[in-house]
């Protein structure tokens, strides 16, 4: 290969590059952020539109969920995509900190990026800008730290989960319920159902989700179930094999005339026959079951089982051998019911302030871990150690439906989590608006932080515009009249169209939402604000083949095939 054809071969891998400067490059960003933002702002309020998502494998997904509509936004030009990405990246963050509130992040962030635009064209140093709109920024925050109050009782927990749902009541008041019985660290899980309905089930004590390992343990053969009452409990964090390692347990079990249940990573060969044999002779009530999980999150789970039965994990880490041990390795419950699937154990007779040691050492987990996979393991023990799980079953006569029932119905959850977290604002975008008034009390270092700060006061007002907009009024009109109004919890009711205390009448929002919302969107946004060049990689016209050169060659002898 000559020296030429290297040099086309690494043009070819390396692609050259496109790079633009100044205002040029941020209105080329500013317009794929103005895209994005205009199709995820009409799903903001008591009256925002669904949009229709094509997908290029199953059915379309029409969602009202803000993070959902951005994420499947892509532009074919590269530099309208790189400010929509940007813009997607402050609905993400929302998304993972809050739950909630991406809608009102994409709107706070292309508001404040289209205004500083304008302020760097006229002359602004970007950089001031950037101070003053962060200066704002923390006195929004604080404000909103002020103005909140702490959630309490099921009917602030109902107007929260309704109002993220989408003014959904049934929605609202089914969450409620459930915080309601389960408690504020409990477990919700959302899945599919196989009904027209949306049903809950609730599973009270630990459970995990396997059986029995055969099918001779079970006592009721009605059901197909294992019941023991009052049973001991053996934790092996091992395979067992022999009956010999097992006997001082089971004798033991069998003198205090009680049933047994063993959870090791497997029981077989000759141990599982006998336990077998035994338990069909009618000499005693056993039964094995295979322990939870893979890897770290088995040996997590199997720590929280033992600490919720006061049994003790026999493992050779801890220096605890199952042929030594003695009876003070076993656990006991009030009850356990074992099915082929799985297993549940209700009233573990764990010491109170061992558990409580353990569900603070899990909520450092969950606070400490960057993995998403992890932290989702860790809830879902916290709950299963705590107020138990729930499991809403979203039902539907279309696969469409369900998928727009499940956005809501976990936007919801991801929204009565954080006002639990940090209590509740006046919704409507009336809290931002109220935050103006704290601005006017800070003043910048020069004349382009204040231009800074303004940007803020302008940007804050957009959620309760595009509400008032997506519902049929005039959002500058409402917004005009409610910043002479002097009573911070007044707001419009967009759903039925009159001022009103929004608090009383349970329109409210999370503050921790309101206040991601702002933060994230001005981070970046901010950030966006200060770019000065743009470099793309630029898309070349591949050629057609063959083109340019000699036609591709067939085998040897055969150039008089065509």
């Amino acid at each position: 290969m000559g020296k030429s054809s290297l040099f086309q071969a690494s043009q070819a891998f390396f692609g050259s590059k496109d790079i633009r400067f100044g205002t040029d490059a941020r209105t080329l960003m500013l317009k794929g952020a103005d895209d994005l933002a205009d199709a995820v702002q009409v799903t903001l309020g008591p009256r925002g539109r669904n949009v229709i998502i094509d997908s290029t494998f199953g059915n379309p997904k029409i969602t009202k969920d803000g993070v959902t509509v951005a994420k499947s936004i892509e532009f074919k030009n590269r530099y309208h995509n790189m400010g929509a990405s940007l813009i997607k990246q402050v609905a993400n963050q929302a998304n993972d900190k809050a739950g909630d509130g991406t809608t009102t992040a994409t709107v706070l962030a292309r508001a404040i990026y289209k205004e500083g635009c304008k302020s760097v064209a006229a002359g602004m140093n970007p950089m001031d800008l950037r101070r003053g709109v962060q200066l704002a920024v923390n006195a929004v925050a604080d404000h909103l730290s002020e103005i909140s109050t702490p959630v309490s009782g099921k009917d602030a927990i109902q107007s929260v989960a309704t109002i993220s749902a989408n003014n959904d009541k049934h929605i609202g008041e089914l969450i409620a319920t459930i915080f309601d019985k389960i408690g504020r660290e409990g477990t919700i899980t959302v899945q599919d159902g196989k009904t027209l309905d949306v049903e809950v089930e609730y599973v009270e004590g630990l459970k995990f989700d396997r059986g029995y390992i055969s099918p001779y343990f079970v006592t009721d053969t009605k059901n197909q179930k294992v019941e023991l009452e009052n049973p001991l409990i053996l934790l092996v964090d091992k395979k067992v094999s022999t009956i010999q390692s097992l006997l001082k347990h089971l004798e033991h079990a069998s003198q205090q005339q009680k049933p047994i249940l063993i959870i090791a990573e497997d029981v077989e060969s000759e141990a599982l026959a006998t336990l077998v044999i035994n338990k069909l002779r009618g000499g005693l009530r056993v039964c094995a079951v295979k322990s939870p999980g893979f890897g770290d999150n088995r040996k997590a789970t199997m720590q929280d089982i033992a600490v919720s039965t006061g049994a003790t994990l026999i493992s050779e880490e801890v220096g605890i051998n199952l042929e030594e041990s003695t009876a003070d390795v076993l656990g006991t419950a009030k009850k356990i019911i074992i099915t082929k699937d799985d297993t549940i154990i209700l009233g573990g007779q764990g010491e109170k302030a061992d558990i409580d040691e353990r569900i603070d050492a899990i909520k450092q987990e969950i606070h400490n871990t960057t993995s998403d996979y992890a932290k989702e393991k860790a809830q879902e023990r916290l709950g299963k150690l705590t107020g138990g799980v729930a499991v809403i079953k979203v039902g539907g006569s279309s696969d469409v439906e369900v998928s727009e029932l499940k956005d809501r119905i976990d936007d919801a959850l991801c929204a009565t989590r954080a006002a639990i977290d940090e209590g509740i604002v006046p919704g409507g975008g009336v809290a931002l608006l109220n935050s103006i008034r704290a601005l006017e009390k800070i003043k910048g270092e020069n004349f382009d932080q204040d231009i800074g700060i303004k940007i803020i006061k302008e940007a804050i007002k957009m959620p309760c515009k595009i509400i008032c907009d997506n519902a049929g009024f005039e959002g500058s009109v409402v917004v005009d009249r409610l910043q002479s109004e002097t009573d911070i919890n007044v707001g419009f009711d967009a759903s039925k169209g009159d001022y009103t205390n929004l608090l009383d009448r349970g329109i409210i929002d999370p503050t921790k939402v309101v206040r991601t919302a702002i933060v994230d969107s001005a981070g970046i946004a901010s950030l966006m604000i200060t770019s000065e060049a743009m470099i793309v990689e630029e898309k070349e016209d591949t050629p057609p083949m063959g083109a340019g050169g000699p036609p591709a060659g067939g085998m040897g002898g055969m150039g008089g095939m065509f």
